[in-house]
């Protein structure tokens, strides 16, 4: 079995896509976000792949980062590329989370690849390692929907925005915002109680 959800068979695939200095996609969303952290607070990037250009925007950001990806190749990838900070070879849904507790975390391009059961479990776990007022960035599309995943052929879903508020208020955390940026990413900004 594939922890990676197919990213480690498209990694360099992904590598030349996603992170190459040219895609900006979600960096102004990602950098306003994280501004409303003080410097140094810690921020868990889960599914972080090379770190391009979602954990960079929040390294450039002056936050602490921690990464968390199963695919060997792009850890490889973040490691040359932040060889600084933390990053951990293992599926999100086997993670520790590093046994912290974060001021922030967010799920980039992650939450829709898992299958439905898995994204509620997910989401109960990320609000046991938030602070109170800790925030959640997550990107999944608000209907819910199923669709193949581009880069990886593999299946893909969105619970939609009603089963993820009801899911997330079960744990404390309320939505306080959604948008889009111009790749159509539809966004969750969250916050817990």
């Amino acid at each position: 079995m594939d922890s990676s959800n197919g990213y480690e068979k498209v990694a360099r695939a992904f590598v030349n896509v996603r992170g190459n200095a040219t895609n900006r996609i979600g960096v102004p969303e990602v950098k306003s976000w994280a501004a409303s952290f003080p410097a140094g607070a810690t921020v868990l990037d889960l599914g972080c792949g090379s770190g391009m250009p979602i954990s960079k925007t929040l390294i450039d950001q002056k936050l602490t980062v921690y990464g968390i990806d199963a695919s060997p190749t792009l850890v490889a990838q973040f490691r040359k590329h932040f060889p600084h900070h933390e990053i951990r070879c293992e599926s999100v849904e086997a993670s520790s989370f590093y046994g912290l507790i974060f001021d922030g975390i967010v799920a980039w391009g992650l939450v829709f690849l898992l299958p439905p059961e898995t994204q509620v479990a997910l989401l109960a776990k990320i609000a046991r390692h938030l602070k109170p007022g800790g925030k959640l960035l997550f990107t999944s599309p608000s209907q819910p929907v199923e669709w193949v995943d581009v880069m990886t052929g593999r299946p893909s879903a969105s619970l939609g925005r009603e089963t993820y508020r009801d899911v997330l208020a079960q744990h404390g955390i309320r939505v306080v915002g959604e948008f889009a940026d111009e790749g159509e990413n539809h966004y969750y900004s969250c916050e817990k109680a």
